[in-house]
């Protein structure tokens, strides 16, 4: 039986969304340890909601010149 996750949020402006995908649909190892499968997963939420709310962003590492 394969596992399964559900994403959901909220804000102020609508209500709860949430969509459950299984692993596989969202092409997740199962056997992965438990940190490379929360990293995954991570990804694949903010990218899930970035969609649904119809966002885009950047973050931006400089280094300084020493």
């Amino acid at each position: 039986m394969s596992k399964i996750i559900t994403f959901a949020f909220n804000t102020k402006y609508k209500e709860q969304i949430q969509e459950t995908f299984s692993f596989e649909q969202l092409g997740i190892n199962e056997q992965l340890p438990s940190d490379e499968m929360k990293k995954q997963i991570d990804q694949l939420f903010e990218n899930w909601v970035c969609d649904r709310l119809n966002l885009s962003y950047s973050i931006v590492i400089e280094e300084e010149d020493l």
